[in-house]
């Protein structure tokens, strides 16, 4: 009886950390919505059968429409959907730079050192850091653009295995959610309203951190 109690505290403390970090991020300006959720019984809520993205995608298709900073929306979509995880879409207030945790540990020794501006990262369950850099947006020069999907785009980075630039019409999964196995998505550096950094400058940086780990 103990435990089961236990563990119906633990879900709830869970439910209203997720809903209180969404309006956090709303309290940024950063839109936000509700993604899928892991549990002790199955990967992912969204009941895929080989789900690639286990609990770090969005649970509807239209999450791009129903990402949200007012906070009676979001208080709604948690309500609906307690404990669901929380996503970030890219491309509006800020882009994401997302590499192997080696690359990005590599990269944040050598940005300290060298003294260069780092704005919001998260690890993810110690497996990818995530870099917060302002957003290219939707530049007018539409050949300033690539998809996150490719790994090898820009023609800057075509030899940079493993890192992706997550921009228009991507999005990322944010803390404090909760990946299969009771991994996390935590923050290295939280956000802190401070501007966030210009993201030509890191991208040397964290593409040498990329090849350094193959080498």
């Amino acid at each position: 009886m103990l435990a089961v109690s236990g563990n119906k505290r633990q879900r709830r403390e869970q439910r209203e950390r997720m809903a209180a970090a969404a309006r956090g991020y709303a309290a940024l300006g950063w839109p936000c919505t509700t993604g899928a959720q892991t549990g002790a019984d199955r990967a992912c809520s969204c009941d895929r059968v080989g789900c690639p993205d286990p609990g770090a995608h969005p649970v509807s298709g239209a999450w791009a429409l129903q990402a949200s900073v007012d906070t009676r929306v979001l208080g709604e979509q948690w309500a609906k959907r307690p404990g669901a995880n929380i996503i970030l879409p890219t491309g509006r207030v800020f882009d994401v730079f997302d590499v192997p945790a080696a690359a990005g540990e590599l990269a944040l020794a050598r940005i300290a050192a060298e003294g260069l501006p780092v704005g919001p990262v998260a690890n993810l369950a110690n497996e990818r850091h995530l870099f917060f850099v302002a957003t290219r947006g939707a530049p007018v020069d539409e050949d300033e653009w690539w998809s996150c999907h490719l790994d090898c785009s820009p023609e800057s980075v075509v030899e940079t295995p493993g890192m992706r630039w997550h921009c228009r019409d991507s999005y990322v999964v944010a803390p404090p959610s909760v990946l299969p196995h009771g991994r996390a998505v935590t923050w290295i550096h939280p956000p802190d309203g401070r501007r966030l950094p210009d993201p030509l400058r890191l991208l040397e940086v964290l593409s040498d951190s990329c090849e350094a780990i193959l080498s």
